[in-house]
């Protein structure tokens, strides 16, 4: 693929999310208004997401996307129950395998996400998370109830959970609670790929 071409799938993908974004957000009945405050990320902001006129950072992406509670493939532009509507009776595949063909992504700039996880709500979410040289999750470290891990599969990468930095490289592996302040950037000058893992917290877990 050319430069041009790869451009103009950057542009699509990018497009995609401030569409997806638009139709999710009226269809939850919530104005620009409404999102911002449930989200925390400004109206100027989310227009400017919807309109693609912003890249958006993951942590923004993230915030948006609990404040709308949508699952992470109504994110990606898939539908809720997505793969789940392949019964394997009907010459399709299963609804726990998702084909390399068949991943979504997210293109927020320095940053692309990739999505592995099959179709349909799942507690556990498994990404490839693409940072190009300078790339970043966000100015501000996320935090909410989650756990997660992961694997470098390329590259170097700096993650930064609860005040403690670490450099990671190709092989190296992590976990955490995402309840703790965390960010993950690419300081190098050479693209990085982490395997990201999301699992949800049962709340239940401690009783």
């Amino acid at each position: 693929m050319n430069e041009q071409a790869d451009k103009a799938a950057e542009a699509g993908e990018h497009l995609r999310v401030g569409a997806t974004l638009r139709k999710l957000r009226k269809e939850k009945k919530m104005s620009l208004q409404d999102l911002a405050a449930a989200s925390g990320v400004s109206v100027g902001m989310i227009s400017q997401v919807e309109r693609d006129l912003a890249n958006p950072s993951m942590r923004v992406i993230t915030a948006l996307r609990r404040a709308l509670n949508i699952s992470m493939q109504e994110m990606f532009g898939e539908s809720d129950t997505g793969a789940a509507d392949s019964a394997p009776d009907s010459g399709g595949d299963p609804a726990f395998v998702r084909r390399l063909e068949n991943r979504p992504e997210i293109n927020l700039g320095q940053l692309k996400k990739e999505l592995l996880t099959s179709g349909g709500r799942h507690n556990l979410q498994i990404m490839i998370l693409r940072f190009e040289p300078g790339g970043q999750s966000g100015g501000r470290a996320l935090s909410y109830p989650a756990e997660k891990g992961g694997l470098v599969m390329q590259g170097e990468v700096v993650l930064r959970v609860d005040e403690k930095e670490a450099v990671l490289r190709q092989g190296d592996s992590f976990a955490f609670d995402s309840a703790l302040p965390h960010s993950i950037r690419n300081d190098s000058d050479e693209p990085a790929d982490v395997l990201w893992v999301i699992g949800a917290v049962q709340f239940d877990r401690h009783l």
